[in-house]
């Protein structure tokens, strides 16, 4: 059994649900190693999956679903992306106040303990400095309170990527980004972590070192060992640790999604180089297809075949 991360590479609920669904009613599905490239299948039977973990900044086009994944008995649980940036930092999301009400009316569906808001990743740049965060944060806790339970956060990484994109915000908008001293951070969050609290949620750090020295600030994870174990009620649940990044706290999980193919278009974003090329990616994806995005190296080929080809190559080198 595995737990399956839909996904960190892209936002399967708000733009793919229909091919997942696809792919849960057939019971498998195909990904692409973004490293490798070589293919995998996966068991998707209810018997075969521990838990699915959503991450999305737009649930909403899954919740039409979640009454069939329930009747299935599949165990789930979403984090919810809610920073309400705008533009220029983020180009096509929903609306704050969409954002906020998908949020509560997910928690009303669900259970709020399963509903994780991930206020990530924080930006600090001249239009978004320590302040705008505390009362930006607080606004959304205050929103927030009674559909769920945590706070995960991070500070935004400059992967090539990512300093490419924020230097064309530089450029056209006149927005700088920078970094905070380490007292500056601690005191940012303590600030969070105390709007947090009188709101009923505990900040979690996600990849971040903030807990030994910031009250009021634990260690997350966002493939948790701890949740996964409230949601199907096995506490003898174990699943080998499986760090991405240093300290992340993660459990082993496997992505099914593909890079370079969330349309949102948030300029910070690690998993997609550019919006056009998720646009073109998105046009390409076919919801009836075994796997979410097929490259053109595997157009008009047998997924399966490919994989035991590969198997065959490697047993023979062996």
């Amino acid at each position: 059994m595995y737990v399956i991360s839909a996904s960190r590479r892209t936002d399967i609920p708000a733009f793919y649900s229909r091919w997942f669904m696809n792919r849960v009613r057939a019971g498998f599905c195909h990904w692409l190693n973004p490293f490798s490239n070589a293919v995998y299948r996966t068991a998707l039977a209810p018997e075969d999956v521990i838990a699915f973990v959503f991450w999305t900044r737009n649930p909403r086009p899954l919740m039409a679903h979640l009454a069939e994944l329930n009747a299935r008995g599949y165990k789930y649980y979403f984090g919810v992306s809610l920073l309400g940036y705008g533009r220029p930092l983020e180009t096509h999301n929903p609306s704050l106040e969409e954002a906020i009400g998908t949020f509560q009316d997910l928690a009303l569906q669900t259970d709020p303990r399963y509903v994780v808001w991930r206020y990530d990743p924080i930006v600090i740049s001249s239009r978004t400095p320590p302040q705008y965060h505390v009362e930006h944060f607080a606004h959304i806790a205050r929103r927030l309170e009674g559909c769920t339970t945590r706070c995960i956060y991070s500070f935004v990484d400059f992967y090539g990527k990512t300093r490419r994109n924020l230097a064309q915000v530089t450029a056209t908008e006149g927005v700088t980004f920078t970094t905070l001293s380490t007292d500056q951070r601690y005191r940012l969050l303590s600030d969070l972590a105390e709007i947090a609290a009188a709101h009923g949620i505990t900040l979690q750090s996600c990849c971040e070192d903030d807990a030994r020295h910031v009250a009021g600030v634990q260690t997350g994870s966002c493939v948790d060992l701890g949740l996964l174990r409230d949601l199907t009620g096995d506490r003898e649940l174990m699943i080998k640790a499986h760090p991405t990044r240093e300290f992340c706290g993660c459990v082993k999980s496997v992505d099914i999604g593909s890079y370079d193919t969330c349309l949102f278009g948030c300029r910070y974003c690690y998993a997609t180089n550019q919006r056009s090329t998720a646009r073109r990616n998105f046009g390409a994806h076919d919801p009836n297809d075994t796997i979410l995005y097929r490259p053109p190296q595997l157009a008009g080929v047998d997924l399966d075949d490919q994989i035991y080809r590969a198997f065959a190559a490697a047993e023979t080198e062996s």
